[in-house]
């Protein structure tokens, strides 16, 4: 495949900053000439001149024609994807388009019980009803791995009227489901595969890191390329297959994203492909053999161990898990020394656990910095970390999303919660994934879950569980 050295956006944006035109439009701060001097230290001059949008050779997100069609068709290309689509209100409106663009009210969709908030809002646009698969777990690590090719059989042989598979792959830690082998059973079945890929937008550009999604099959993947590529951050791409309604899908992106497009924000995404285009691989395979070193270094240090090996997924090497268990630590507590005391700040923590990413822009010697702050951590006496087993079982709600979001709620105790409709989302952390759905019946076995839990109680409006939100009884 031939490298295309353009990036159509920004061409037509320098053009138009050139040609001298006196601008009565937006924004108000006119090309920068307006600007306050804390925007002016934000942006550059050039970069204020060229922040403007809606003209018509800047082309337009809703209908695109010119440069953005031409900036989605390189991407989509290079990511082996029909057609793509930009956002700049995060992957969270491509999440949310992805399942309001192929789904309607009342379809049966196949969903991890951990899957990201913007799932359950799209579940609330399109009216779909959820079907909660069980995630599998790492006990030794208290962390979420995802979900199994098994479960995905067994969950089709017991709902086949399903309509779609949504799977989040590969999940914050990097662990990525077997896309592929998945894929094939969807189809098999006449569903469509739809992936929250938030994580994985530079997965084409290595063999050493789990299949993308629509090299394995998907037929819609949302994309955070600001997470792990060079766009600015709240930019993302959703790579769409003709094997779904593509126009239907254009049409809920629009109604999603907002009619003031930021024109920099585009351009990111186009830079970023191009960026990718021309030497994507060489960058992306740097940052797993970075990884690799890291990984080797880290398990020199007495009372850190790295989480590596994940039986029956593949695992993003870039994505760095570090267990601080062996020092006394809790995540949070080795977050928080390094943040104010080393200087040095992870992606994430959590009871056991810190995550690092390590992308295109690391070199040997930030490694090797991050290598000397987590020699300095502190060992103190352990600690005793409690984690919630997560749901093993695959279950389909009583409400769907959305007729538990319109419906009226109550506030009751937890223990005559028994038999109702819950009304929120009940998780522990760890290991973070929901003991309870918003639109799920509660049972006496959950009830019995959550009072021998513990940990931090996430989504409940009562932190305490002594109560807890149901549906009002019709």
């Amino acid at each position: 495949m031939g490298k295309n050295f353009s990036a159509p956006i920004v061409a037509a944006m320098k053009k138009y900053s050139a040609d001298g035109v006196l601008p009565f439009h937006t924004p108000g701060h006119k090309q920068g000439r307006g600007a306050h001097t804390f925007l002016r230290e934000l942006l550059t001059a050039e970069g204020l001149r060229q922040e403007v949008s809606l003209m018509d050779e800047l082309d337009d997100l809703h209908a695109p024609h010119s440069c953005i069609k031409e900036a989605q068709t390189l991407a989509a290309k290079l990511w082996h994807a029909d057609e793509t689509i930009f956002f700049v209100n995060g992957t969270t409106s491509a999440v949310q388009a992805m399942i309001f663009g192929t789904l309607r009210a009342g379809d049966l969709v196949m969903i991890p019980r951990n899957a990201h908030r913007s799932v359950i809002a799209g579940l609330i646009l399109s009216g779909a009803m959820p079907i909660f698969l069980p995630v599998e777990f790492d006990a030794e690590f208290n962390l979420p791995l995802n979900v199994s090719v098994e479960t995905i059989e067994r969950a089709i042989k017991k709902f086949p009227q399903a309509r779609a598979v949504l799977l989040v792959s590969p999940n914050y830690y990097g662990v990525a489901a077997d896309v592929a082998k998945i894929s094939q059973l969807v189809h098999a079945a006449n569903m469509i595969l739809l992936v929250d890929e938030a994580h994985g937008a530079h997965l084409t550009f290595c063999d050493e890191l789990p299949i993308s999604a629509m090299e394995a099959g998907a037929d819609l993947a949302a994309q955070s390329t600001h997470k792990l590529l060079g766009s600015l951050t709240q930019t993302s791409m959703l790579m769409i297959k003709k094997s779904v309604n593509v126009e239907r899908v254009k049409l809920v992106a629009s109604l999603l994203q907002t009619t003031s497009p930021n024109q920099i924000l585009l351009a990111s995404l186009d830079i970023a492909r191009l960026q990718m285009e021309l030497d994507g691989r060489e960058k992306i395979s740097a940052a797993v053999a970075l990884s690799k070193k890291l990984r080797g270094e880290i398990k020199k240090i007495h009372g850190l161990k790295t989480f590596d090996a994940v039986k029956n997924f593949s695992l993003d090497a870039t994505k760095v898990t570090v267990n601080v268990s062996g020092l006394g630590l809790t995540g949070q507590e080795a977050e928080e020394i390094l943040r104010h005391e080393l200087k040095v700040q992870c992606e994430l923590s959590d009871a056991a656990n810190l995550l690092f990413l390590i992308t295109y822009s690391d070199t040997a010697e930030t490694i090797s910095k991050l290598v000397d702050a987590l020699k300095l951590l502190p060992h103190r006496p352990p600690k005793k970390i409690y984690s919630t087993p997560p749901p093993i079982e695959i279950s389909i709600a009583e409400l769907s999303p959305r007729e538990t979001f319109y419906a009226p709620v109550e506030v009751v105790p937890l223990k005559k919660s028994v038999g109702r409709i819950c009304a929120e989302e009940i998780t522990f952390y760890p290991p973070g994934i929901p003991l309870l759905m918003p639109g799920e019946k509660i049972s006496a076995q959950v009830i019995e879950l959550i009072r021998q839990s513990h940990g931090r109680v996430i989504g409940a409006s009562d932190s305490t569980l002594s109560t807890i939100k149901v549906v009002t009884s019709f």
